[in-house]
């Protein structure tokens, strides 16, 4: 249940991103004759007037079809209502809509978060340190058997008690011993687990393991003190997510072959969708907006097979003052898209077997 709430909310997105395109063609009359979500097989289709809608059975994707695209299209090609025939103004709108679509509603989501959830005031703390995600599969914390939703009481002798200074503490612990083995205590599913984990040395000169720690405990919250709190909340996350996503490529960017291996793809987008559902549904909010986020950044990149390629081209029409040849434009595309589609597999499969009960079947 709580996986199909993951992939729900990214469908969601994905309906979102090309709901943005849809509608900036069609509110200018631009033809549109396909509407897909996800890829593969459809399970449910239903043809308008004008418009295939098609719900797929691979739902992490998904498309708007244009009449210019489609060899059986009898519409005369000359037909201004074309998207390839209209002014390059007109389609920029349509091809940038889909990442505005997913940074407004970004934005309604962490709205609708505070108005519905309240405003976090603090936490209700409980012994321990909680790990909502293991983050690396090769690190410490895997190796040593450590597990998503496992909540550390004790680890080098030290316990952890009900308080907001236990993560840091954690933390202080971790980063100070490297190399030298710690014994832990974890809490999972009602039984006490000891494991030892011995904290890697990494280029910042302290020791990691490899997750993420959060408080141990429930957050409490508020109500909104005005209808324009909700508002002024949400614009301070929306600008927190934004920088710390920008912070994340920027960072991918610079140290490409040391942060390559942490790119994650669906199968653990899922996943940490699940565990948030599963520990704090009310969380879900804030999930989807930061994935909304990432979807609009990472769309406008100006990369083939994405948005931000296909606007790069129209930029260089704008300069040039004609198109490149549409041959050049398709190979381009084609080869973006196969890479895509490649890296896309190949994330899938690796972070398939990573997946606990993946590796319980088939242990390394």
């Amino acid at each position: 249940m709580f996986v199909l709430a993951a992939v729900g909310v990214l469908a969601l997105l994905i309906f979102v991103h090309e709901l943005g395109h849809f509608l900036a063609a069609r509110l200018q009359g631009i033809y549109a004759n396909k509407f897909s979500i996800g890829f593969g097989p459809a399970l449910l289709r239903y043809q308008g007037p004008m418009t295939e809608y098609a719900l797929r059975i691979i739902p992490l994707g998904g498309y708007v079809g244009f009449p210019d695209e489609d060899p059986e299209s009898d519409i005369d090609p000359t037909d201004p209502n074309l998207l390839q025939n209209r002014p390059i103004l007109d389609r920029a709108i349509v091809i940038s809509a889909g990442v505005i679509a997913n940074l407004v509603f970004a934005y309604v989501i962490l709205v609708s978060q505070v108005s519905i959830v309240g405003v976090m005031t603090g936490y209700n703390f409980e012994p321990g340190v909680v790990i909502p995600q293991v983050v690396e599969s090769n690190s410490a914390a895997t190796a040593a058997g450590l597990r998503s939703g496992d909540v550390v009481l004790q680890a080098d002798g030290q316990v952890f008690e009900a308080s907001e200074n236990s993560v840091q503490s954690l933390i202080n612990l971790i980063q100070s011993s490297a190399g030298k083995p710690l014994r832990f205590v974890v809490q999972r599913d009602g039984e006490l687990i000891p494991l030892t984990v011995e904290p890697r040395l990494e280029e910042d000169g302290v020791g990691h393991i490899g997750v993420q720690l959060a408080p141990n405990g429930k957050p409490l919250f508020r109500r909104p003190n005005s209808l324009a709190e909700p508002f002024r909340k949400a614009a301070k996350q929306f600008e927190q997510l934004f920088q710390q996503i920008v912070d994340g490529f920027t960072m991918l960017v610079m140290n490409f072959g040391e942060t390559a291996p942490q790119l994650k793809g669906p199968v653990k987008i899922v996943e940490f969708g699940a565990d948030i559902a599963r520990t704090d549904s009310g969380s879900l909010f804030f999930f989807a907006a930061f994935i909304s986020i990432n979807l609009a950044f990472i769309n406008i990149l100006p990369l083939p097979a994405l948005d931000g390629g296909q606007l790069a081209f129209l930029l260089i029409e704008g300069l040039l003052g004609k198109p490149l040849p549409q041959k050049f434009q398709a190979a381009v595309m084609q080869t973006g898209l196969l890479v895509l589609l490649t890296v896309g597999v190949f994330l899938i499969i690796r972070d398939t077997t990573q997946l606990t009960w993946v590796q319980q079947f088939f242990p390394s």
